[in-house]
């Protein structure tokens, strides 16, 4: 809730799942209040709801949206405008009964029809005059005509691309590809950048464990490989950075995928044969461990006193310095950068000089020098490794400088095939 207090201009609230589950109640009964406490006018409800179609009877049905709108009256909220999603068009009279039927005026009834991409949505919705509604639901008369320039160039950017690369995410848990939603939007974002379109393929690390990766990565473009936690799957990501090191694709390591980055390093080019991570148990080399594991006293007390360690995880925004001339630094056209964190474990910079001596390149540290931050290969056609999140800054319109440059990258490796 608002404290009255706040300088703002519209807030936008979205509450999920289906109406009546006992989990949204309170977020239901929150915005019932904040509608009824606020002026007319000053708020507007939007129901989405699903018309499916029914082959056998060769109809869509209206009967899900009755329903839902009363499940949600029965708590106390009126929509002002529906949403209908639906694969087809909904016609005029199918709408004029939602319109009769859940006591909402019969052009407030928008239909939400699948797209080809997110991206086409707003074009969309703009098309269907949802724009209009919440207007007209607010009150506001005389509003310009909406500038839609940006979201129409990437439309067609995406409709349209002047070529296509393929990118192979080494994962372990792409049988659930939402767990990557935020780093498959990323990826599309330097395909827009680059005016090409980018398809994924996505390989399960284990894989890599049983089986020669060099089948399932051949004649591909890049090869990223993501974050995330345990043992499982880590010796297929170190192939996999392997093959990329080895055949000069290019290589984007994110968290756990510059780790792993790092172990292939110390155990094939700095001779750590038993190089590994304290994550994954004990080891006599760990290139990889938690920071209050390899840390002096006085480095550790030197970051609890800065604020900068609570327990062992770094999580949220952190500043880093890139070496002047790095790749990276390059990329980003800085040597100062923030970026968001989200880990526990560290590439253990005891193992730095071994590392560097090898040829992997600790190009960015955190401001203190304690911490490393990326590294990457200076021989190699684009090998970066980061221990953040870039995929989480990304947007359509501005698409994450790595991912940009991953995919540029990635092109002219496909001229190379």
């Amino acid at each position: 809730m608002l404290s009255g207090n706040e300088d703002v201009d519209f807030v936008l609230v979205e509450i999920g799942g289906t109406v009546g589950d006992i989990e949204g109640l309170p977020f239901f009964e929150a915005i019932r209040q904040l509608g009824n406490e606020l002026p007319r006018g000053a708020s507007v409800f939007i129901h989405l709801t699903l018309m499916p179609y029914i082959p056998s009877a060769g109809e869509l049905k209206t009967k899900p949206t009755q329903h839902s709108v009363k499940e949600l009256r029965s708590i106390g909220i009126q929509p002002d405008i529906l949403l209908c999603r639906s694969d087809r068009d909904i016609p005029v009279g199918e709408r004029k009964k939602i319109a009769l039927f859940c006591n909402v005026r019969p052009e407030a009834v928008i239909q939400a029809l699948d797209v080809a991409s997110i991206y086409d949505v707003p074009l969309a919705y703009h098309r269907e005059g949802l724009d209009r509604e919440v207007l007209a639901a607010f009150g506001i008369t005389g509003a310009p005509k909406p500038d839609l320039v940006r979201w129409e160039t990437i439309s067609r950017g995406i409709a349209q691309p002047e070529g296509e690369v393929t990118i192979a995410i080494v994962g372990k848990y792409t049988g659930l590809k939402d767990a990557y939603k935020s780093l498959n939007e990323a990826l599309v974002h330097g395909g827009i950048a680059n005016r090409v379109k980018v398809n994924l393929e996505w390989i399960e690390s284990e894989i890599f464990e049983r089986e020669d990766p060099a089948p399932y990565l051949e004649g591909l473009n890049g090869i990223l490989v993501p974050g995330g936690f345990g043992e499982r799957g880590s010796e297929g990501k170190v192939l996999a950075a392997k093959f990329a090191r080895e055949r000069g694709v290019p290589y984007f390591g994110i968290c756990f995928g510059m780790q792993m980055a790092c172990l292939e390093a110390a155990r094939n080019l700095a001779n750590i044969h038993d190089a590994s991570s304290t994550e994954f148990g004990e080891t006599n080399q760990p290139v990889v461990a938690m920071m209050t594991e390899w840390m002096r006293g006085n480095e550790l007390e030197e970051r609890r006193q800065g604020g900068e360690l609570g327990g062992t995880m770094r999580l949220g925004a952190y500043a880093a310095e890139l070496q002047p001339g790095s790749h990276i630094a390059k990329v980003y056209g800085s040597t100062t950068i923030s970026e968001r964190h989200r880990h526990r474990y560290e590439v253990n910079m005891r193992y730095r000089e071994a590392l560097e001596r090898a040829g992997l390149r600790f190009a960015g540290l955190s401001p203190d020098g304690l911490l490393p931050e990326t590294v990457e290969y200076p021989d190699h056609p684009w090998f970066i490794g980061v221990q953040y999140h870039p995929e989480l800054k990304s947007r359509p319109f501005d698409p994450h400088p790595l991912f940009a440059s991953f995919i540029a990258a990635a092109v002219e490796q496909s001229r190379l095939v």
